[in-house]
């Protein structure tokens, strides 16, 4: 298997395809580790449809542009953004108002596929969701999707600054008790790869709320979690992207 520069330290170039949407992709990457952090939405949990309706609800409720908002929304925590578009507003409130909205809005909140034979082939202890939700909507996300709630969940509430800044997966890894550099990101946000590299942790991208070519700063870009696969070898998890 050809190999990209994993958390044990191999390098090789990356074999590129061309996936249906002609986007680069990496492929046939593997990846060593001793811990895989998960972001929620776009990754675990499709919710998208929610977090766009109600980020424009509440865009033409104080007449901004809703483009505007939800082209810096994704995968920045609530508190944030209210404070970069709307200053004049009591930040706190507008992210209960957002958060109790959104917790709400279940119409289209699925499972994204896959997600849930990969949580389930890692052990215990070795994986954990960092979110930029509040922990009670990571939790009621989790649990609409039939997923299992991990031993640690990194939420809003745990950082003073949210994703691209390092804090939440350093919050991760240390709630996990290893290493940054034992740890493997998936994201699907340019902001969470950001926040992953500045961790000091590899990160794979999916292509299911950004394309490809917003992802480039990623270690490895997937179409899909279908496409990784885990296994726990010797005290470790290896991690392919076929």
């Amino acid at each position: 298997m050809l190999r990209v520069r994993g958390l044990a330290g191999d390098l090789a170039p990356p074999v590129a395809k061309r996936g249906p949407d002609h986007e680069k992709l990496f492929t046939m990457a593997n990846f060593v580790c001793s811990a895989v952090l998960f972001d929620l939405d776009g990754v675990l949990v499709d919710s998208t449809k929610s977090v766009d309706r109600q980020w424009r609800r509440w865009a033409a409720e104080h007449s901004i542009d809703p483009d505007q908002v939800t082209a810096i929304a994704h995968g920045v925590r609530t508190i944030e953004v209210v404070r970069q578009l709307a200053p004049h507003l009591s930040a706190e409130e507008e992210t209960e108002k957002l958060e109790a909205r959104e917790s709400a809005d279940r119409d289209g909140v699925e499972v994204m596929p896959g997600a849930a034979h990969l949580v389930n082939s890692i052990p215990q202890g070795r994986w954990c969701v960092v979110t930029s939700g509040t922990r009670k909507l990571a939790a009621s996300r989790l649990h609409l999707a039939g997923l299992p709630l991990p031993k640690v969940l990194v939420s809003a509430e745990d950082v003073t600054q949210g994703k691209p800044d390092p804090q939440p997966y350093l919050k991760g890894a240390a709630l996990l008790a290893l290493p940054p550099a034992e740890c493997l990101v998936i994201e699907d946000a340019p902001a969470g790869i950001i926040s992953s590299h500045a961790a000091g942790m590899k990160v794979i991208a999916l292509t299911t709320t950004f394309p490809a070519d917003k992802l480039q700063e990623a270690d490895a870009v997937a179409q899909a979690l279908p496409e990784i696969q885990v296994r726990f070898s010797d005290g470790k998890l290896i991690v392919d992207l076929n």
